[in-house]
């Protein structure tokens, strides 16, 4: 804990939560948030820590519901403390795991180990997602309730979609059960397999196989009717394509249980990242079209597109060293997340109110109270504080990510808003070299 109260002090603080967007002060006691005023409202005399927040955005901590930390059994490409560190690198203070370990989480003794793990090496808030299928393989149902039981925070076969309809059918009917929801993976593998990237005249010119529109729409499609008859939470995965933002939006008007994410890469990369072969641009689902993004951003604005998540892929250097058919997909996302949504920010297709909401309030709103009150600065509240710098401009390296996963396509790439501080219940978890703590005490006069 910090031993003094800490006082972020100037800063822009914006917590959709409760509505606000103003110049303000921030405090921390203990491990809570004590208190949360204008510049202007008086503060009790005493000795605080101080962050001059002037020029800075405080909010509250990111959520991501959707990354990947390998641990068990893949722990050369990330484990759940490098994955964790990386995640407060990012400002993220909470991250839901996904079940594509080896062992999968898929019982309670892979969901206890998660658990225990993050608790002893992790430095921010790690929640596991429980298998759908044993072992992933489609066949037969996870123990569910176990799962539930356990602490899984929803069920997925993330990585392999769930092929026969009938048991996604028995998958919702007791996700409802256990009042927790499904998250989607949504491909044919009937019309993807094989691929490579988008399918288009770019594959074709690059003589890749590509991944149609359809090979996600269809299962979207399928999945929402099934969510309608049976009245399960449905949220669909990093949603790529205008088709499927139009089939949610039309789910939402009839009143099914659906929410759906998106990715940074989704919102800011095209096809045409793939174009020099760069593996480090192969994705699942892959990267689209400036139409896609353009539908995708409209989503977000108009809530059908409720959260954004990262999902953080990390490999090894010798994964994505290899041929483009051969290599892994996936992109290594949790550092670079905000600075690659600023971009939006910038160039005023997002407000930074929408944008900081999908990535704390609209999360937390899927994962519930059980964890107490997520995504807000409501006093009472944990500490869960992100500081960032709207404006400052910094070049991609990825030699010196924390994540083992220096698979990013955005190498060398200037990027403009970067983390400054990450507070996970009270602690200082991350903090860039720019930023300096005062100590004293603080005298402020009063109104009157």
């Amino acid at each position: 804990m910090i031993a003094k109260p800490l006082l972020i002090q100037g800063g822009r603080i914006i917590d959709p939560s409760q509505g606000i967007d103003r110049i303000g002060n921030l405090i921390i006691s203990g491990d809570k948030i004590l208190g949360l005023g204008t510049a202007q409202s008086s503060l009790p005399d005493s000795d605080y820590d101080i962050i001059n927040a002037e020029g800075l955005i405080v909010c509250p901590g990111f959520i991501d519901l959707h990354c990947h930390l390998r641990q068990p059994g893949f722990e050369e490409k990330e484990t759940i403390s490098s994955g964790s560190r990386a995640a407060a690198r990012g400002g993220f203070t909470t991250i839901c795991c996904m079940p594509n370990t080896n062992p999968p989480l898929d019982d309670q003794a892979t969901i206890d180990f998660v658990k225990s793990t993050a608790a002893s090496e992790g430095v921010v808030r790690v929640l596991p997602v429980g298998c759908i299928s044993k072992g992933r393989k489609g066949k037969e149902l996870a123990e569910m309730g176990e799962l539930a039981q356990a602490g899984a925070i929803a069920f997925s076969d993330d990585g392999q979609p769930l092929r026969s309809s009938r048991l996604m059918r028995q998958a919702m009917e007791y996700s409802l059960a256990f009042s927790l929801p499904l998250i989607d993976h949504c491909e044919d593998t009937a019309l993807s397999e094989g691929g490579q990237m988008n399918e288009g005249i770019i594959a074709t010119k690059l003589g890749l196989c590509g991944i149609p529109a359809a090979a996600e729409e269809s299962i979207v499609a399928r999945d929402l009717a099934l969510a309608h008859l049976i009245g399960a939470r449905l949220h669909i995965a990093h949603t790529t394509t205008q088709g499927s933002v139009e089939l949610i939006r039309r789910a939402k008007e009839k009143g099914i249980k659906v929410t759906a994410e998106v990715t940074p890469h989704h919102l800011t990369l095209t096809e045409e990242r793939v174009i020099g072969y760069d593996t480090n641009a192969k994705v699942n689902p892959p990267l689209r079209t400036k139409r896609d993004i353009k539908a995708l951003i409209v989503g977000l604005k108009e809530g059908v597109i409720d959260i954004i998540a990262t999902d953080h892929a990390p490999h090894t250097g010798n994964d994505k060293l290899s041929e483009f058919a051969l290599a892994p997909f996936g992109i290594s996302g949790l550092e670079t997340a905000l600075g690659s949504l600023m971009s939006l920010v910038h160039d005023e297709e997002l407000t930074l109110a929408i944008l900081i909401a999908k990535l704390t309030c609209g999360p937390a709103k899927l994962i519930g109270t059980g964890y107490g009150k997520l995504g807000t600065l409501e006093v009472g509240a944990s500490a869960e504080v992100t500081i960032f710098d709207p404006d400052l401009e910094w070049m991609v390296d990825a030699s010196d990510f924390t994540s083992k996963g220096k698979n990013t396509p955005l190498n060398g790439k200037k990027l403009k808003g970067k983390i400054i501080a990450t507070i996970y219940q009270g602690k200082l978890v991350y903090k860039d070299d720019r930023l300096t703590i005062q100590s004293g005490k603080l005298w402020l006069k009063r109104q009157h």
